[in-house]
């Protein structure tokens, strides 16, 4: 089963537009989480607003809709589809795109680069050999390659970060930056200081941003309630995780399940 975490009210989309995922080749899993390819025809219909909570990487994105290089968010996205169109994403890893651009990945959050601010006259090359691909085959092939040329490939640093990311989305034990630390064998200051230069965003940001799709994946599937959901997901009492939600979600989580439950009736 695709994991749907990080899309946010997951059956309206799936009435507006199709996504599929796509493995790296082997020699860039250790960069590359995977490659994803949207399409949609809305044509005479309205438009469709897609929320995200995105994942803590970057993310390449050339086609119809914000090509770009897309920082870590701290918040929300929202895509607003129309007509008809298309984009690939390249989902790195959270350490993965580091050395790609020049800025270091603190400078990337938050941010959208065009990619012709992010790599120049090879990155509008990139966008419009991309675009004239002729299939979705070619065109993972054509990022691919532009990917090998610019990156000198992960060291074990890199490798180290991006395990101890993983760590903290899979193990539900870790609700605190201390708890990583101990796992790492690091202090807190030297974990803070890695995420940083790798990633962007620190691990305090990380384990929360984790939790609430945790949280979200829940809710949108008519799990547990909000005080369930505090306890499992390691908050100190029901209110810090109603902000904590409100604040990366843009609503309550008893709004948001509402609005999915809303969503799932409609035709």
């Amino acid at each position: 089963m695709t994991r749907q975490h990080g899309i946010l009210v997951p059956s309206a989309g799936e009435r507006r537009f199709t996504l599929t995922r796509h493995d790296p080749s082997a020699d860039l899993a250790s960069i590359v989480d995977r490659f994803w390819i949207v399409r949609w025809d809305l044509r005479d219909q309205p438009p469709f607003e897609q929320e995200t909570l995105p994942y803590p990487c970057v993310n390449l994105v050339i086609g119809t809709h914000r090509p770009g290089v897309h920082g870590p968010a701290t918040s929300r996205f929202v895509a607003r589809l129309q007509g008809e169109g298309w984009v690939i994403g390249s989902k790195f890893l959270p350490a993965g795109f580091r050395g790609m651009v020049a800025a270091p990945p603190a400078e990337l959050v938050d941010r959208v680069l065009s990619l012709g601010e992010a790599f120049g006259s090879e990155g509008r090359d990139l966008d419009r050999e991309v675009t004239e691909a002729a299939d979705d085959g070619s065109r993972i092939a054509r990022v691919e390659r532009f990917i090998r040329a610019r990156h000198a490939g992960p060291d074990a640093e890199t490798a180290e970060v991006n395990g101890w990311v993983e760590l903290a989305r899979c193990d539900a034990s870790i609700a605190r930056v201390a708890d990583l630390a101990s796992r790492a064998g690091r202090t807190v200051r030297a974990l803070e200081r890695l995420f940083r230069a790798h990633v962007g965003v620190p691990p305090k940001w990380v384990i929360r941003r984790f939790r609430v799709q945790e949280a979200a994946a829940r809710i949108a599937a008519g799990g547990a309630g909000c005080a369930e959901l505090a306890q499992e997901l390691g908050y100190f009492d029901q209110s810090h995780f109603i902000r904590d939600f409100k604040a990366q979600v843009g609503r309550t989580p008893a709004q948001y399940a509402k609005l999915c439950a809303s969503r799932a009736a409609a035709p």
